[in-house]
């Protein structure tokens, strides 16, 4: 077989394999398209009235694990606290930051030291003070030994005196009923939802006061924008269309709700993984079908918490190489689940997918790119087969993201100005030329950390979530 053969037969593998993607998120397109409409008929207002006299709904503790997090703490307390929700408890775990983010919590909501009982469900670094707000009674800050994000989130568990906990990063906000609607679907099936994810969007550039979003503004940062659409098509289509199928392996860390009894039972937050969350919802799933439950884990589509996302290259490089390290680790960690029929849909069909298009599929891509630019230099039979690749390419990222887009100014009404969507939807059909391949470089890097065994966290720099910050 000569060299031009094999090249042929590559490019054949490459294409083949971003049309079955395509495929797959035509799919997915169709499931959220009609997952979204039945939604939309539904009176939002109504339901959520409803829900909050409804007897049975179930008390909650929000974590707010923090580290360094002293530019948005306040601000995400403050959204915290105005949460329309019947009985909430908030507490906040500073693992030993080494800015003043204790201080500063202490300071705006007048904390004063307590001595509670803290049952060890899960073991954790040690527990050096506990505090209580004196302005909002249900309000606590633990400061512990650093430990990392999961210990900080296990010793939360142990104080969280509620049967459901909330997880929240310190640089986020949550609309006013977010709370709410991502109970609705552990509230609606008493309890045989014992994990929910909700929707996450990016905050920046929005005008934030006192915790609370007053105006939804666009930001003017094109590397922001880029992750704006890219968390569209994650949400829309992703999470809507494995939720239905009861194989969510991912609900963002930034804003999830869980049975504390379930999460006490799976083994808590794992210390000293990269992806604390995603560990953990797998863990979850492996609990429930190793006990033969029928509980589920679903994901919630309204968008409810908002984010502080990276504003440079640099510091988005290194979360995304952190959460590409973390999805492999989780993948690799549980692999025995994989096409194990034990596990059903789980171990059949969720790790395979994850494996072969959110993991390794980075390598596959990276390799369509490298093959488009090569076979520009080799002949006019490398061209056709590299003009093949592009268009799939871009039909993969470009089209879904502007569907992605347009979905999400039907049903939310976000992102609705005419000169908006123009915009976004020229920035999504340039994806495929410099953004995508940026994201895929960052996240074979996160493979060969992996490879390495380098736990690199990376330092996540804020600007916090004040008026029009980013």
């Amino acid at each position: 077989m000569d060299w031009q053969n094999i090249g042929l037969i590559l490019g054949w593998i490459i294409l083949i394999y971003v049309l079955f993607i395509t495929v797959f998120y035509i799919v997915m397109m169709a499931f959220a398209y009609q997952a979204l409409s039945k939604r939309k008929l539904l009176d939002d207002e109504m339901l959520d009235d409803d829900l909050r006299t409804n007897l049975f709904t179930k008390p909650v503790s929000i974590l707010v694990p923090a580290y360094n997090e002293e530019a948005g703490i306040v601000e995400s307390l403050h959204s915290l606290i105005n949460l329309r929700y019947p009985e909430s408890e908030i507490v906040v775990i500073d693992d030993g930051s080494k800015d003043s983010t204790a201080e500063t919590v202490i300071e705006a909501f007048s904390m004063e030291r307590i001595y509670p009982e803290i049952i060890q469900h899960i073991e954790t670094k040690k527990v050096n003070r506990v505090y209580q707000s004196r302005l909002h009674p249900k309000v606590f800050m633990i400061m512990k030994e650093n430990g990392g994000k999961a210990d900080a989130l296990n010793t939360g568990i142990n104080l969280a005196r509620y049967p459901y906990f909330c997880s929240i990063d310190g640089d986020s906000i949550l609309d006013e009923n977010s709370l709410l609607k991502v109970m609705r679907p552990i509230i609606a099936s008493d309890g045989k939802v014992v994990a929910a994810g909700g929707n996450v969007r990016i905050a920046n550039g929005n005008d934030i006061h006192f915790g609370s979003l007053v105006e939804r503004q666009l930001t003017r940062r094109p590397v922001v924008m880029m992750q704006i659409i890219e968390y569209l098509r994650a949400f829309m289509l992703g999470r809507i269309f494995l939720s239905r199928f009861n194989m969510v392996l991912i609900i963002s860390g930034a804003f999830s709700v869980f049975s504390k009894r379930t999460v006490i039972a799976a083994g808590g937050y794992t210390p000293g993984v990269i992806g604390e969350d995603m560990e953990l919802v797998v863990k979850v799933h492996e609990h429930l079908r190793r006990t033969k439950s029928d509980e589920r884990i679903e994901f919630v589509p309204e968008p409810v918490c908002w984010t502080e996302a990276p504003t440079s290259l640099r510091v988005l490089r290194r979360q995304r190489r952190r959460w590409s390290q973390g999805l492999i680790e989780s993948l690799w960690r549980h692999k025995h689940m994989t096409l194990n029929p034990k596990y059903g849909r789980i171990g059949l069909f969720a790790f395979p997918y994850f494996w072969l298009f959110e993991g390794l599929g980075a390598l596959i891509e990276l390799g369509g790119y490298i093959y488009i630019l090569v076979s520009f230099f080799l002949g006019d039979l490398y061209v056709e087969m590299a003009l093949l690749l592009m268009l799939a390419l871009i039909l993969y990222g470009s089209i879904f993201s502007s569907f992605s887009l347009l979905l999400e100014a039907w049903t939310t009404k976000n992102y609705t100005r005419p000169r908006t969507i123009l915009i976004m939807v020229l920035l999504a059909l340039l994806e495929t030329f410099w953004y995508r391949p940026l994201t895929l470089f960052w996240r074979i890097e996160g493979i060969y950390n992996f490879m390495r065994k380098r736990h690199d966290w990376g330092k996540m720099e804020r600007q916090g979530l004040g008026r029009n910050k980013g």
